[in-house]
């Protein structure tokens, strides 16, 4: 190896224990333990989530004039003695329908919602708007955090509260 090679070695070895050196002496700045306020790591938890989807009822077709748990149609349904008007979505008319086509896919709609409240949990969301012109509550309702309306708008058996109206009566 040489006179060359073991003076490169030799400085070598003193390059690395000069740096562990400095490193590990608090004399060569090496800032101090800053106080730390509040909970160490080892102190430290994540709250839970908050319960979602804690609403939940055995829903029936609304037939009588009691009304608790039941679905009057593809957009609206009684929870707990309100009425409540899912605000994400319009569904086909079941009562004042413009054709029998509209009053078919109405009550389609109407039974596919009835399926979807009774499927599990639920959780239900006011928008900017508390009630309708009629005393509906607004609600959006939602499982796993995704809105049961869109489903029936994926579906095809709603449209989105916010496109333009469908005629139920053309139906493809």
């Amino acid at each position: 190896m040489g006179a060359r090679g073991t003076l490169v070695g030799a400085a070598l070895v003193l390059a690395v224990t000069g740096i562990v050196w400095i490193v590990n002496d608090d004399r060569f700045g090496r800032p101090a333990a800053v106080p730390h306020e509040g909970p160490s790591i080892e102190e430290f938890t994540i709250p839970p989530l908050p319960p979602i989807d804690t609403l939940r009822a055995r829903f029936a077709l609304c037939d009588g004039p009691i009304r608790t748990n039941c679905v009057v149609d593809g957009d609206t349904f009684w929870f707990k003695g309100d009425k409540i008007r899912i605000a994400d979505i319009d569904a086909p008319e079941i009562f004042s329908p413009h054709c029998e086509d509209e009053k078919h896919a109405g009550a389609i709609a109407r039974d596919r919602l009835l399926v979807l409240l009774n499927a599990g949990g639920f959780s239900l969301q006011s928008g900017w708007r508390d009630a309708d012109r009629y005393g509906r509550r607004l609600r959006t309702i939602t499982r796993d955090y995704s809105s049961l309306g869109e489903m029936l708008v994926e579906e095809g058996l709603a449209r989105r509260w916010n496109e333009p109206a469908r005629d139920w009566c053309a139906l493809d």
